[in-house]
């Protein structure tokens, strides 16, 4: 799983807190794409008119903007800009004789498809799936609730930054050592992180209550007791290590999309 770059994770804890877990998005990054790629130079292709030339500018431009789009996570508008700019991209492949040039603006027109397809799927489940409530409710000395099991599928390749708001990572099994011990694991885990490309940002507030993780697709996840939903056990038993066998303490998790919040809010 340890493969995913560019991620940030930020965790608020209280100021007698300590930050006990480690959120690894599952999967590659999304690909950069950029337009400054192996374009046929636009001297060297064939054009019958200028009107051709400036479809290709045309086609050029819609996709730098929506490549940015994409990079600003404005998905649904990248993915117009893409299907746009394929489109002109097409009728600039009908205009070019030499077979080199047409391999390279093939080329181009399979990438942004490739990209374009991958933005409409995500998408349209995205569009799906935040219309939904999703309510687990965890019964107490019940196992096979790991967070991978619980909220593992909502950290796909698309999500770049995860926010942890827990104020009551203290607890007596959770960590038995002094706080300059602690801020040293803290920083082992930072450094750790970091060879994934993953930077860890821990902030500390005497006032923070609520407990949430925030996604930056949108997604929010709430447990009830926050991230000490497992009951302690001894070193030696088979849940020590593997979270999918400990018990658990009773609780509840809803799993909702900001956008439920937004539609919820508006007057009738």
């Amino acid at each position: 799983m340890m493969e995913r770059c560019g991620c940030v994770l930020m965790l608020y804890t209280g100021s007698t807190g300590m930050m006990m877990i480690m959120m690894m998005p599952p999967g590659p990054p999304p690909t950069s794409y950029t337009t400054d790629g192996p374009w046929p130079q636009q001297t060297d292709h064939t054009m019958a008119d200028d009107k051709a030339s400036g479809v290709e500018l045309s086609a050029r431009t819609i996709l730098k903007r929506a490549v940015e789009l994409d990079n600003s996570r404005r998905f649904e508008e990248s993915l117009t800009c893409y299907q746009e700019g394929v489109g002109l991209l097409m009728q600039v492949l009908k205009t070019v004789t030499d077979v080199t040039k047409k391999q390279k603006y093939r080329q181009k027109i399979e990438e942004y498809l490739a990209r374009g397809e991958e933005l409409k799927v995500f998408v349209k489940e995205e569009k799906e799936a935040s219309k939904q409530h999703l309510q687990i409710h965890i019964e107490p000395n019940s196992t096979g609730h790991s967070y991978e099991n619980l909220f593992g599928q909502y950290l796909n390749k698309f999500v770049t930054c995860v926010e942890v708001d827990d104020p009551y990572i203290r607890s007596h099994h959770q960590d038995q050592s002094s706080q300059q011990q602690q801020n040293q694991k803290i920083e082992s885990i930072k450094k750790s992180l970091q060879a994934y490309g993953i930077q860890l940002l821990v902030n500390y507030s005497t006032t923070l209550h609520d407990r949430e993780i925030r996604l930056d697709t949108g997604w929010v996840i709430k447990i009830g007791r926050g991230l000490d939903l497992y009951k302690s056990c001894d070193k030696f038993s088979i849940g020590f290590c593997d979270l999918e066998l400990r018990p658990c303490h009773e609780t509840t998790v809803d799993i909702f999309h900001q956008t439920t919040l937004k539609s919820n809010s508006k007057p009738n």
